[in-house]
């Protein structure tokens, strides 16, 4: 860490180096553990006595922000925030003593310290039951480092492809077919930094500022403030048991932003007659609908229903994936498939824009699906994923006093209902002080909810310990009634 001093100061050349370590300590640019410099190496580096840098070292020891030891060298403790300028500390002489009546050793004990504020620290987390992440033991690591290894023997096309690796865009156009019966061109696919990225050109591509942008209310807040960005005028519309309540879309709608598989974060379906209304509304209306199918791949009790892209045929519907549930969000693998009347202009703005995920990740993935082991990590992480849902339906249902799940079939969270009168921000903070690592459904909703709810996640948390990380959310949500 480079200090700086300034003889020509008035602030003398101890009262500096003082005031220097001590903001580096309070400001987390030295952190607890971290070790100072020896005082005759520091003193040397910066051309001064000694005897100052183990003045200064006593004093912080005594003020409790570092503990030195004879031989062991100073280490910092903790980080703490102090009540008193830095400006104040004249306690020090010009020639770099002390007027304190302690000894000047690293490890002098306090005698009169100044008062202290801690800085508050929250607990450590026992149980992390956010939403949106799967869990990293579960990454196929042999078979990624062997797709990534077969990649790097691969030259990468040159130029690179707006659209992105065309062997990536075969395979996935290829296993979306397969899977998920979404049929589609090469050429209307495209990879993206993940799904957001492709909510970012589809918003370039098709909005204007003002355009009203019809989105779920609760909904995924990330994609809607993509669309704010873009300077939509954003309109939230309700969610039943059903899906979207499509005749509150106002008529000035120009996009609509759905998550119909699994409803983020209610986790409903939509169903079959939502998702013709919906349809029939864009055909009538010139309504682009945005299908964001981010975790359709975990579906564990009943069958899918059809993409809205599959009963469009594709002419109003642009379907967005991503990998960031089957293998990582890290990775920033997503893609998505465009109508035939958008694939000129989006491979134009593609050119302008220039970026994509690394053309080393892209190759491994297309190894990745075509070689097969991409399947079998979805057929082993389902089989995972199943058993906690059914365990986390399960214990939900165990404390009727505290939760009421919301039904659903897929995905890698479950929502519930709190009970009337529960505050959810509260159930959260108690949460967190007890080591649970919860959301709440405020941060979705556009409109104030009636009843608090919260999006309990179970990608990361092994089944054998949902049952106490229930209990002890239980225990959190009778606190904060």
């Amino acid at each position: 860490m480079d200090l700086f001093l300034d003889r020509s100061q008035r602030r003398t050349i101890g009262v500096q180096l003082y005031g220097q370590l001590r903001e580096a300590i309070e400001r987390g640019r030295l952190l607890p553990g971290d070790r100072l410099p020896p005082s005759r190496q520091l003193a040397d580096e910066l051309g001064i006595a000694r005897h100052t840098v183990t003045t200064v070292y006593g004093r912080l020891a005594a003020e409790g922000f570092i503990d030195g030891h004879a031989g062991a060298g100073s280490v910092v403790t903790t980080t703490v925030t102090a009540d008193h300028t830095l400006d104040g500390a004249s306690d020090l002489t010009s020639d770099g003593a002390a007027s304190m009546s302690a000894t000047t050793t690293a490890a002098t004990a306090p005698t009169a310290a100044p008062k202290m504020r801690r800085a508050s620290v929250d607990p450590p987390v026992r149980f992390d039951l956010r939403v949106g992440a799967p869990d990293p033991e579960l990454f196929p690591l042999v078979d990624w480092r062997r797709a990534v290894t077969w990649s790097l023997q691969r030259p990468p096309s040159m130029p690179p492809d707006p659209e992105g690796d065309i062997d990536l865009r075969r395979s996935i156009t290829r296993w979306i077919g397969r899977s998920r019966s979404v049929v589609a061109g090469v050429d209307q696919l495209h990879l993206t930094a993940g799904a957001q990225q492709a909510f970012d050109l589809v918003a370039r591509a098709l909005l204007r500022s003002g355009d009203v942008v019809a989105v779920e209310d609760p909904g995924y807040h990330l994609a809607r403030r993509c669309f704010e960005v873009a300077g939509a005028r954003i309109v939230g519309i309700p969610v039943d048991d059903h899906g979207l309540v499509v005749d509150a879309i106002p008529s000035d709608a120009r996009l609509v932003y759905t998550t119909p598989s699994h409803q983020m974060p209610l986790g409903v379906t939509m169903s079959m007659p939502r998702r013709v209304e919906l349809l029939a509304l864009g055909r009538r209306s010139d309504l682009v609908i945005v299908e964001d199918d981010y975790d359709s791949e975990f579906r564990h009790v009943d069958r899918p229903l059809e993409p809205l892209h599959r009963l469009d045929r594709g002419e109003r519907v642009v379907y967005v994936g991503s990998f960031s549930k089957t293998l990582g969000p890290a990775l920033r693998l997503g893609f998505a498939v465009v109508p035939r009347a958008l694939v000129d202009p989006l491979r134009e703005l593609r050119a302008a824009v220039g970026w994509q995920p690394p053309a080393t990740d892209q190759s491994a993935l297309h190894r990745l699906i075509t070689d097969g082991s991409f399947d079998r990590h979805l057929r082993r992480t389902r089989r995972v994923y199943a058993e906690r849902h059914r365990e986390l339906r399960a214990q939900l249902a165990a404390h009727p006093d505290s939760f009421t799940g919301i039904p659903t079939n897929a995905g890698l969270h479950i929502t519930a209902w709190l009970p009337h009168g529960c505050d959810e921000a509260a159930a959260v903070a108690a949460a967190r002080d007890r080591g649970v690592a919860v959301e709440c459904l405020g941060a979705y909703r556009i409109a104030p909810g009636a009843r608090g709810a919260l999006a309990i996640g179970f990608g990361t948390i092994a089944s054998n310990a949902i049952a106490d990380a229930i209990s002890t959310l239980a225990d959190a949500v009778g606190a904060a009634r």
